[in-house]
């Protein structure tokens, strides 16, 4: 069963050492709003970032395949378009390459039995779209300084859905 936990950490030792490193992010959304969105957030953690984007799956699974650096982490959407979320999820988990990088889905839908089959798959954490600006910084502040601080391995599964704390 999953629980959606509130996780009110305070990770400033892994904060600071991820403002010195640069992290390489690839976000996969055909939403261009919603990866501008992404963008002005990831800015608001004053952390050193490399930020490329995709707006299909094609073209993210073109890019993981080529003979380049891995992103750190994996921002994924499941609603694309020419291959979905969920179909790259399964290729990247199959490809001994790729299987280890790190996933977050990021998507406005939220169904349960998807999210079960992503963490078995091997997602990382999974985010529902907020509303607010502010709880999408909190929401990629926690999976990027969780992610690091797990070393980059999956989570428990009552870790994997993260969400905003409510007031």
């Amino acid at each position: 069963m999953f629980v959606i936990i509130y996780i009110h950490y305070v990770f400033i030792g892994t904060m600071n050492q991820l403002s010195r490193q640069c992290q390489y992010i690839l976000l996969a959304d055909d939403d261009k709003d919603d990866c501008l969105f992404f963008k002005v957030a990831l800015d608001e953690l004053h952390i050193n970032v490399q930020l490329t984007t995709v707006h299909d799956g094609e073209k993210l699974m073109l890019l993981l395949n080529k003979d380049e650096p891995l992103p750190d982490i994996l921002f994924l959407d499941l609603n694309m378009p020419r291959k979905n979320g969920l179909e790259c999820m399964s290729e990247i988990k199959e490809t001994p390459r790729l299987k280890n990088l790190p996933v977050v889905i990021y998507s406005t839908s939220f169904q349960k039995d998807i999210v079960e089959l992503l963490y078995e798959k091997g997602a990382h954490f999974y985010i529902c779209k907020p509303n607010g600006f502010s709880e999408l910084v909190h929401l990629i502040q926690e999976a990027v300084t969780i992610s690091a601080q797990l070393n980059y391995m999956q989570p428990s599964k009552e870790q994997f859905v993260l969400s905003y704390p409510i007031p």
